[in-house]
């Protein structure tokens, strides 16, 4: 099984990460990528890969020029505007130092030819509609943008329509996103695997204020993504960087068994101590079963509801699966064995949940291993506007299902029946 795994132990840009994923290809893909990712259509977007030493270590730096100049400080988080108020000014792109940047300091982007603009959800999904680029490049590329929309919505308070991207940022970032996306769709990867999150620590300067590290779009972008906090005072994980990993990535944790087939150095700007850089690893693994744990418990003194409440908490804590079996317990009463399914790294919780949300005074454990397929979530357009599709994919089968709740919206609103719908739907 052909597989990527990322070592982050100094964060990750969208730069850093297309540039670890370029350094996997061989030359000739290489030229390939620069070819096409030059010819995608992005409005004045050059992308060039050069190369970087950091701490003795040679890797690539990808530099993107919009209209001739490198947007060094530029991130799809930092120009998020609430209809054009700047909304996080800060800088947040890993390589480069925080700085402020208000509507009195865009003097400097008109001398460079760049236009006071503010640029919608809405519009960057026409640009990427008509990028030169597959279908499939396209889709990741929209959803990884939906993640840092609902991201800044929620640090704002803003709808996701009300969310704009500053002009010069928004190519800068749809190039290194639409890189990595690209990157990604010529390795074909059969999984992609990364380490715990290394967030960086201190505070980084907005126009606003001070906030701390990391930022409230990237912190919540890496809500259920193991992070932490070193030495460094400085953010590491910018949100494009956070957002292109919790799209691709199917496991954050310590690297399982792999034999390596080569490696990939992403360089960043800044200088540490330590090689600032987003190291990929390509290899081969064997298909092995995931570790997984079951906890299962006997209740028959707690009613139907706080079962279906506890069922909720236990899926917040991070269950892989939950569900009941009736049985027959003690003096022939009717009860329910609930059985819980989690990963190792939330074990602790799942025990605490079980124990503060239902009447158990005891729980088994069982560990096993866990065969699965690869998911994932795409929306695709139909006649009848968009639907989730589940796409699961491995041990050489493919599975594809639209989402029911889509299917059954479309069913309300048109009167047609569930059957019909699907009929008409061809994916």
């Amino acid at each position: 099984m052909r597989v990527i795994f990322f070592d982050l132990g100094m964060g990750a840009a969208g730069d850093m990460i297309s540039a670890s994923l370029y350094e996997l290809l061989d030359e000739n893909s290489r030229k390939d990528f620069l070819l096409k990712i030059n010819h995608a259509g992005i409005p004045g977007v050059e992308v060039i890969a050069e190369k970087s030493l950091k701490c003795g270590i040679t890797g690539t730096h990808i530099k993107v020029s919009v209209n001739g100049v490198e947007e060094e400080c530029l991130d799809a988080h930092n120009h998020a505007h609430h209809h054009g108020h700047h909304e996080h000014t800060h800088h947040e792109h890993h390589e480069h130092e925080e700085s402020e940047h208000t509507h009195d300091q865009h003097s400097h982007e008109h001398e460079h030819g760049h236009a006071h603009h503010h640029t919608s959800m809405a519009e960057i999904e026409s640009l990427v509609k008509n990028l030169d680029l597959s279908d499939g490049v396209k889709t990741h590329v929209m959803q990884i943008y939906t993640l840092i929309a609902e991201a800044e919505s929620h640090a704002h308070g803003k709808p996701v329509s009300e969310i704009h991207f500053h002009e010069v940022g928004t190519m800068d970032a749809l190039a290194d996103i639409a890189s990595s996306c690209l990157l990604f769709e010529m390795l074909a990867p059969q999984k992609i695997y990364a380490s715990a999150v290394n967030v960086g620590s201190g505070h980084v300067h907005c126009a606003h204020g001070i906030l701390p590290v990391p930022a409230p779009a990237t912190a919540f972008i890496l809500r259920d993504v193991p992070i932490y906090s070193g030495q460094i005072e400085s953010e590491l994980c910018t949100p494009t960087g956070a957002a292109i990993l919790k799209h691709f990535v199917s496991r954050f944790g310590q690297m399982l068994p792999m034999r390596p087939l080569s490696y990939g150095y992403g360089m960043g700007k800044k200088d540490f101590d330590v090689a600032n850089c987003t190291r990929a690893i390509l290899g081969e693994m064997d298909e092995t079963p995931e570790k997984i744990y079951e906890y299962t418990c006997n209740l028959d003194d707690i009613s139907a509801e706080k079962i279906a409440f506890a069922m909720e908490r236990l899926f917040e804590a991070g269950a892989v699966e939950a569900y009941t079996i009736p049985v027959t317990m003690k003096k022939s009463r009717p009860g329910n064995l609930l059985c819980v399914m989690c990963r190792e790294e939330n074990r602790t919780k799942i025990l605490g949940t079980l124990f503060k949300h239902t009447t158990t005074l005891g729980v088994r454990e069982n560990v096993s291993g866990r065969y699965f397929m690869d998911r994932k979530i795409e929306t695709v357009k139909t006649e009848f506007g968009d639907v989730r599709v589940k796409k699961s994919a491995g041990f050489g089968v493919e599975r594809k299902k639209i989402e029911f709740e889509d299917l059954a919206k479309i069913a309300r609103e048109s009167g047609m029946s569930i059957s019909e719908i699907e009929g008409k739907i061809n994916l």
